[in-house]
Parts: C-alpha cells; sequence; structure tokens
C-alpha cells in the first residue's frame, strides 16, 4: 500500500541521512520514477523533504526534522516481541539495553496493540541454541570486544586458531560484521579481498589497527554471509555411503545427519538410507548409533569403523590401573 510505503521513506530518511533514489527503490521494490512521486506526496503533506540530483545527490530530509511514528500495525506491534532467548544479547552485551527498549516500545505502542505484543512475548520463545549443544568452551576474545573492533571500522589483526591445530595464526582481515549462526557466533570478514569465516571462540586475539578497512565496493554483511553459507552447505561430497537404520531410531538419525541424506530412507526395518560425504572418517559420526546403523558400502568405511569400534572395545575391555578389582595378588 501506498501509505506503508510513504512511511517506510520517512523512517529511512530518518535514520539514514540522505539516501540514493536507486536504493530506495531497490529496498521498496519499486520503480525510481514511482520513488520520486512518492517523495512529492510527502513534500504535499507538509514533510520537509527534497531530492538532489546528480553523482552525490539523493533523497534527504531538511536538518533537525524529526517525526515520532507510531503508526504501526497490530502484526508489527507483535513482531518486535518474538524475542529469542539463550545468550545472543547477552554476548554483545545488550540484554539489558533489549529489555529497556521494549519498554520503550510498548510504552509507545498504540493502545489497542499493547495486549497482543505483552501476550506473544509471554508465550512466543525462539532457542537459536541446537539441542545437546552443551556449554561452550571460554574464548580468549569474548563476543563484545569483538563487536566492539568490527565497530570501529577498521583492519583487524587477528590471532586465530583453526580446527584441528594447536597453534593460532595470523591474518589480517577486513570485517563486514558478526553473525550468529545456530548458537555460535562467526566473524564475516575479507581476506585479501576475499570473504572468509572465522568462528569467534577460536580467536585468540585481536587487533585493531589504524587502517581504513576496505571492503568491497557495494558488499553488505549479508551478502558475504550468502556468498560464504552457500558454499559451506554446498561443498562437494564425492562419498556415497549406503546404510541401514533401525527404523525406531530412524528419527533421530535425521535429525542429526539430515543435511547428508542423498535420498528418502526406503520403507521397512531397517531402511536402507543412501548418505553423502567428504571422506571415509565422515562416517564415524554413525558410531553412536552402535547395532541400529550398520554401513553397507563401500568397503572402506566399514573397515574404518571396524578399526575405532575395535580400539574402542579394546580400551574399556581392559582394566584401569588402580581400580578395585586390579590389584596384585599378594600370593603371586
Amino acid at each position: 500500500m501506498k501509505s506503508d510505503r510513504l512511511l517506510s521513506i520517512l523512517l529511512l530518511l530518518q535514520t539514514r541521512g540522505r539516501v540514493p533514489a536507486r536504493e530506495l527503490a531497490d529496498r521498496l521494490e519499486v520503480s525510481v520514477r514511482t520513488v520520486y512521486r512518492d517523495v512529492e506526496s510527502l513534500s504535499a503533506a507538509g514533510v520537509p523533504v527534497y531530492a538532489e540530483r546528480g553523482r552525490h545527490g539523493g533523497i534527504a530530509l531538511l536538518p533537525g526534522y524529526r517525526t515520532d511514528v507510531t503508526g504501526l500495525t497490530a502484526d508489527e506491534a507483535r513482531a518486535l516481541f518474538v524475542l529469542a532467548t539463550g545468550s545472543t544479547h547477552a554476548d554483545l552485551g545488550l540484554d539489558g539495553a533489549l529489555g529497556s527498549a521494549l519498554r520503550k516500545v510498548m510504552a509507545a505502542l498504540p493502545a489497542p496493540h499493547r495486549p497482543a505484543a505483552e501476550a506473544t512475548s509471554r508465550r512466543i520463545l525462539v532457542d537459536p541454541v541446537r539441542w545437546l549443544g552443551g556449554p561452550a568452551a571460554a574464548p580468549a576474545v569474548d563476543v563484545g570486544e569483538l563487536q566492539g573492533a568490527v565497530l570501529a571500522d577498521r583492519r583487524l589483526r587477528l590471532r586465530y586458531r583453526h580446527g584441528g591445530q594447536d597453534a593460532p595464526r595470523t591474518y589480517t582481515v577486513d570485517p563486514y560484521g558478526l553473525v550468529a549462526k545456530a548458537g555460535v557466533w562467526y566473524l564475516v570478514a575479507d581476506r585479501r579481498a576475499r570473504p572468509q569465516l572465522f568462528r569467534a571462540d577460536r580467536v585468540a586475539a585481536v587487533t585493531v589497527t589504524g587502517e581504513a578497512v576496505r571492503r568491497r565496493a557495494g558488499v553488505e554483511l549479508t551478502d558475504a554471509w550468502e556468498v560464504l553459507r552457500r558454499e559451506v552447505e554446498q561443498r562437494p561430497a564425492g562419498l556415497r555411503v549406503t546404510a541401514t537404520v533401525r527404523r525406531s531410531r530412524l528419527d533421530m538419525f535425521l535429525r542429526l545427519l539430515g543435511p547428508s541424506v542423498a535420498a528418502p530412507p526406503s520403507a521397512g526395518d531397517p531402511a536402507t538410507v543412501e548418505l553423502l560425504l567428504s571422506e571415509p572418517r565422515a562416517a564415524r559420526a554413525l558410531l553412536p548409533f552402535g547395532p541400529d546403523v550398520e554401513v553397507l558400502s563401500p568397503e572402506e568405511v566399514r573397515t574404518d569403523l571396524a578399526q575405532v569400534a575395535a580400539a574402542t572395545a579394546e580400551l574399556y575391555g581392559r582394566p584401569r590401573a588402580g581400580t578395585p578389582g586390579t590389584l596384585p595378588d599378594p600370593a603371586s
């Protein structure tokens, strides 16, 4: 609706300052001509808005102009109060600020919308952390410190430890921002003009350099994250593994290994499942299922699992030194 679009333009200009007409058109999914017509409508309604043509032009409000907008719809009011629990805001040091902000929003809401917003905040909860995630190890650099470094708009020097490596390495990066994914924080940054992910809990140290950040023109955090997300999810998996799964364990199997399942499981008990894995060792994720899951092929995966299972059985099959029942016999 035009009224919603006019309100969106007003809010964007109020928060962003001068905005190019093309950017407004892209955000609102309309033509540039429509944007200019909307600007004329705002001006006719008494809003001090003006347009500047040229390379550095755009749409802007007169300096100092502010308006209190309370025209939220019922659904918009409810959406503001669907909260995510867990440590997301606390990690950034914003948990107290969030509560304060929501109280202010509640006070500013039109009276008819307040009961629905309050009910939503009490009845809807979003927990982004995966089941059985367990407590995370305390990182050397907390997310709040990393956030401060990112907001400095300077290049960062990271001491970063990769998975499976003991010694950290040093990188100079150009940060786009932070992303929380399934309870894990990631730094999205360019390294040598290419996007790269860094797990926040593996950052051993961060230093803000004196150099201005060098982000690629036109690339925002969402753009860089989308590229990296696709790379992770579409990473080639060249090993096809066939396994059988007892029907009683199939739901849990699919929850844990769903992204690796190549086709719907067969009917019957046990069900036959095809998996696409990156390497034979990746199939070790099946070992916690014990005899409820059997790999049928390839043989190299069966061999690897058998060796790991045998080594585990040997470890737990021998008495542990110093435990009851392992003391030497005095008569011997």
